[in-house]
């Protein structure tokens, strides 16, 4: 045991450690500011003298060839400087981010053989003296491994050399602010739980910290894993899955530095909203985000002509969720597509005509494109086989272009050109011609082209598919190759659900689980590339994502490494579905190379809040609580909405007092809506969260269930706790994802009667 003085004397040589450090750090800085200014002011010279030296000749063929190399030798000097420039810039940045906190821990080991002990310390980016000893490690460094990983005594870490076993004597955590140490903590453990519970005690904010400093030893494992080609992450609310995968991209953009860039790293999330959130932790450890996208964006982009069912028509559509639907959604489904598409090699490729000037004769007529496609020899695949029909259409295009010059409509058009938009057909101004006929084919030929292009680009972008068709035609052949009777679903019921689609189209609107299965039909005919080049594929909130869905990413980009996290818990859209999720994936992936990492312990609310919650749900038992202390939740039973109202405005105003941040969550967007006026009626002010794309803002929100995937508060209200709106038993993941949102205060308000879902032990909560 350390006694007082002892501790004292440690805190005194730490903070001289401390010190000496950040001196190290701020002349670094200097240093780099000088040469940044250095080699900005050499490019500015090389830019502005840069023809002076460039012999310029363009008599003969070796003056050129030196003019050539001259600017040649010039144009590598100034990429040296541009090289230059961005090694201090980088430099910079970091020895920038370890002024604030150059350190959050220091490990003390034995290497084997050896009496000597190492200390090293370990920050958010290495620093190393002028003798290239290194003063700071990067958290991502593989010694850094140990602080994370191992108890005091053997522990190992893997090294480019292979595993390597030290024997750890030390392990001290800081808390350093403006250059002094706050606290210092010798501990056993991974992360000491006074470190832990002092981060955890801020303040929520409306963007995502980086959790470097307070990584767990799951959390390690899923952060520094290598060799799983699908990481599967089922986590509980709060347990850090999202802060975990944040670490993982920047420790493997890393590792693999040199090798791999952010944007070799895509991440699909469950929200605009979301994606402002995290945004900023990455920046926060000096890497650069990964291609962000919600699914949505991902496959919307594609289908500018059709309007693609969003997240609030997909909650609100509760309907979709039949037997039917769950087919769709299935690998099952995604299975009989590839089928269907090898068939069409020898019949059933749908072609619609491409019309020029005249809608009633084609231009180029679907049967004659029929014929073309399926004229090429059984070796042909589909991708061939539309890459060799586009290439004999433009072909017959371009022997089009001469017969149509010579039509009426092309001598009416060049006597209806005025004089400047003759001009603008000319080659250049001085152009002569033979005759007049030369002349008038001349500009006949450039009105033709020109009036052609978008029947080219019809052809280029293999608009001469009936692809609306193509998919209806996929749909109405599925009972020939199903037996519906092992899905629950009758042929009259499948072939009424034909129809909606089919109304759908005409009204240009596609449904969620027809959008992947729509555009993977057009992928497999059109031999659409798929993206060879993305490495890292991460899918947050997996448990809204269907199998289908997971399949058609999975072939998209067939070269990634997938990370897939969630909590099968909070399935808002997928139900009862996502318990199977896990089983129809796992065939998508080797199972030699596949990793399910369980995380138990929830960190984001008080063992208060997590007690309450976890009650919510059937298997809640798993869930661990972190020993942090607050207020019981509270339920609040009121008669009239008017009462409920005002229970609201007092919950806001105390919890104003304290500086929180309040979530009012209701379940839908009406509710939502309809609450931010009443609130405004009485002064209240508050901001309506409606839609993705809004940003989260400080002080009292409403938002409805679905925009809360993912995000933290302070305080949660749950608005209208009652039997009317939570009654059926799917919706029991809903009312665990709003409740569990809450870091410090629940408050739980309903008029009438209280939902049956909310039966926890009367012990856990204040009825108020």
């Amino acid at each position: 045991m350390i006694n007082v003085t002892e501790a004292s004397n440690e805190k005194q040589v730490e903070q001289q450690h401390l010190d000496h450090v950040l001196g190290l750090i701020k002349a670094k800085e200097k240093e780099l500011r000088k040469s940044i200014k250095t080699v900005e002011g050499e490019a500015r010279d090389l830019n502005s003298h840069f023809f002076d030296d460039v012999k310029l000749d363009y008599d003969g063929y070796s003056t050129s060839m030196e003019t050539a190399l001259s600017i040649h030798q010039q144009q590598q000097l100034l990429a040296e400087r541009e090289r230059d420039w961005q090694h201090s810039a980088k430099q910079l940045a970091t020895v920038q981010r370890l002024e604030k906190s150059p350190y959050f821990a220091r490990v003390d080991f034995k290497e084997k053989d050896s009496d000597e002990t190492e200390t090293i310390y370990i920050g958010l980016g290495s620093f190393a003296d002028d003798n290239d000893h290194f003063l700071v490690y990067d958290w991502r460094a593989p010694i850094s491994s140990i602080y994370y990983d191992g108890k005091l005594g053997q522990v190992s870490y893997n090294s480019p050399e292979g595993e390597i076993t030290v024997d750890m004597t030390k392990k001290r955590q800081f808390q350093i602010k403006d250059g002094k140490i706050v606290n210092m903590f010798d501990t056993n453990e991974s992360i000491g739980d006074q470190m832990l519970l002092s981060v955890l005690s801020e303040k929520s904010s409306t963007q995502m910290k980086s959790i470097v400093t307070t990584i767990q030893r799951e959390q390690n494992k899923i952060i520094r894993n290598t060799s799983a080609d699908l990481l599967f992450v089922q986590g509980a609310a709060g347990s850090g899955k999202t802060s975990a995968i944040l670490q993982r991209i920047a420790y493997l953009l890393y590792r693999y530095r040199g090798n791999l860039t952010s944007s070799d790293v895509i991440m699909f999330s469950p929200n605009q909203l979301f994606n402002d959130y995290i945004k900023n932790v990455l920046p926060e450890m000096g890497e650069q985000n990964m291609v962000q996208m919600t699914y949505w964006q991902f496959v919307a982009r594609r289908l500018p002509g059709m309007q693609v069912e969003n997240l609030f028509d997909q909650f609100e559509d509760q309907s979709a969720n039949t037997a039917i639907g769950n087919f769709k959604d299935s690998v099952h489904f995604f299975n009989l597509l590839t089928r269907y598409a090898k068939k069409l090699n020898e019949r059933g490729v749908i072609f619609k005509n491409i019309n020029f000037r005249d809608p009633k004769k084609p231009y180029f007529a679907k049967e004659k494109i029929k014929e073309i496609y399926y004229s090429f020899n059984q070796n042909y695949n589909l991708a061939n086989r539309i890459d060799a029909t586009r290439e004999e259409l433009i072909k017959m295009l371009n022997r089009k272009i001469a017969p149509e010059v010579r039509k009426a409509w092309v001598s009416k058009t060049i006597e209806s050109l005025s004089k400047e938009e003759l001009n603008n057909l000319y080659d250049r101004p001085d152009q002569e011609f033979s005759s007049e006929a030369e002349e008038e084919k001349f500009l006949g030929r450039k009105i033709v082209v020109k009036a052609l292009q978008p029947v080219f680009q019809r052809i280029r972008h293999n608009n001469f598919i009936n692809m609306r068709a193509q998919y209806l035609s996929f749909l109405r052949t599925v009972p020939k190759m199903v037996d519906f009777s092992k899905w629950n679903i009758s042929v009259d019921d499948w072939a009424e659900h034909v129809e909606e689609v089919k109304d759908g189209f005409r009204k240009h609107t596609i449904h969620m689980n027809d959008v992947s299965a729509y555009l993977y039909l057009y992928d497999l005919i059109t031999g659409r590339r798929t993206d060879y080049e993305m490495r890292y594929a991460f899918i947050d909130e997996i448990q809204d994502y269907t199998p289908f869905q997971l399949a058609y990413l999975k072939y998209n980009f067939p070269r990634a490494k997938f990370t897939m996290l969630g909590d099968l818990n909070q399935a808002i859209f997928t139900k009862d579905e996502s318990r199977s999720l896990l089983k129809q994936i796992s065939g998508l992936f080797d199972p030699k190379k596949t990793d399910v990492v369980q995380l138990t312990k929830s960190y984001r609310s008080t063992k208060q809040i997590t007690d309450f919650t976890k009650q919510i749900l059937r298997q809640g038992e798993k869930i661990e609580a972190f020993n942090r202390q607050g207020p019981v939740p509270a339920i609040y039973g009121r008669k009239t909405e008017k009462e409920a109202v005002a229970v609201l405005t007092k919950l806001l105003r105390e919890n104003d007092q304290q500086k929180f941040t309040t979530a009012i969550i209701t379940k839908d967007l009406a509710s939502a809506e309809h609450l931010h006026k009443q609130l405004q009626a009485e002064g209240k002010k508050t901001t309506l969260i409606a839609t993705a794309n809004q940003r989260l803002v400080s002080g009292n929100l409403i938002l409805p269930s679905y925009l809360a995937k993912g995000l933290e508060f302070d305080a949660v209200v749950m608005w209208d706790a009652s039997k009317k709106a939570y009654h059926e038993l799917d919706e029991t993941q809903l009312v665990y994802t709003i409740t569990s949102r809450a870091m410090y205060k629940l408050d739980l308000i309903y008029t009438g009667e209280k939902s049956p879902l909310l039966d926890v032990k009367a012990d856990t909560y204040l009825v108020k």
